[in-house]
């Protein structure tokens, strides 16, 4: 009988290693639109929702999505980074990054959340 248990418990893992595997990183990346008082950025991951928070700030901001994976917010004042992303998974619920979009963040930079999906 522990040799099934032991087998069941094997699959198991073998299951949940195979699975993680296929995961892929979040990553945004800034358009070549983006400048200091407007943020494009382009998500490798289909993701409902996109939001912001400045440094100093209390709220988030939501961009607007204008393609498909890209998400954009325009301002009449110059932002202010690092940025933390907030962002609504397909089925999945929010997650945050903190910080991930740095103040001086480049234009064609890709930025890793650390978050897998």
């Amino acid at each position: 009988m522990a040799s099934i248990s032991s087998f069941l418990l094997a699959a198991a893992v073998a299951t949940l290693f195979v699975v993680g595997s296929y995961a892929t990183e979040l990553t945004f990346k800034v358009n070549e639109g983006s400048s200091a008082t407007s943020l494009e950025l382009i998500t490798n991951v289909a993701i409902s929702e996109v939001e912001i928070k400045e440094k100093g700030a209390s709220d988030w901001t939501a961009l607007k999505e204008s393609s498909s994976n890209t998400w954009t917010i325009k301002s009449g004042s110059p932002l202010k980074g690092p940025f933390s992303v907030r962002f609504l998974v397909k089925n999945g619920g929010y997650r945050v990054v903190d910080d991930v979009i740095p103040e001086s963040f480049t234009a064609g930079s890709v930025y890793k959340s650390g978050i897998q999906l």
